[in-house]
């Protein structure tokens, strides 16, 4: 499916190269191949998601219920494992909880805290889920050979190095 963006072409990137001695043709070609490859894929997740009533955000919390068990996580938890702030996991488990998709209960060593479950009804929801998601991965990435899939992860743990850099200027 054509990208309905609207992405820089080729001669665009080479006028603002011209106007912008600093840019790197390759790279800004190479920076919007990724972004773009990566929004396409995370366009269709998320029409996928939304036909399920559910966000990204809420599908990767209850991700990692499925991955915890019968344990449970403590909201902090999932806040530290997403990498976000703990009142947006705040915000996400209200939707849960009001879809009926999580319980919060009383943490078994200290009351004061809250452990989170998943219900059977999130569990049935993420066995309906979660095989489509994973084929779709494997769909996407059928297009790469496995030698083109160890390199791609190689360069993408290379260009992840770089973000510190970026956090400095």
């Amino acid at each position: 499916m054509a990208s309905s963006r609207s992405l820089p072409d080729q001669q665009t990137i080479q006028r603002m190269a011209s106007r912008y001695p600093e840019i790197d043709i390759p790279s800004i070609e190479t920076c919007i191949a990724f972004l773009d490859a990566s929004t396409a894929f995370y366009d269709a997740v998320d029409n996928y998601l939304a036909q399920r009533k559910l966000s990204r955000g809420k599908f990767t919390l209850l991700m990692q219920l499925v991955e915890a068990d019968e344990e449970g996580l403590l909201p902090s938890e999932f806040a530290e494992r997403a990498g976000v702030a703990r009142a947006s996991v705040t915000s996400l488990l209200d939707g849960l909880e009001r879809d009926k998709l999580i319980i919060r209960q009383p943490h078994p060593a200290d009351r004061r805290m809250l452990s989170v479950h998943i219900t059977d009804t999130g569990r049935e929801l993420m066995n309906e889920i979660l095989p489509q998601h994973f084929v779709w991965i494997k769909t996407w990435m059928d297009n790469l050979s496995h030698r083109e899939k160890q390199t791609l992860i190689k360069l993408l743990a290379k260009l992840r190095t770089g973000i510190p850099a970026l956090e400095k200027l």
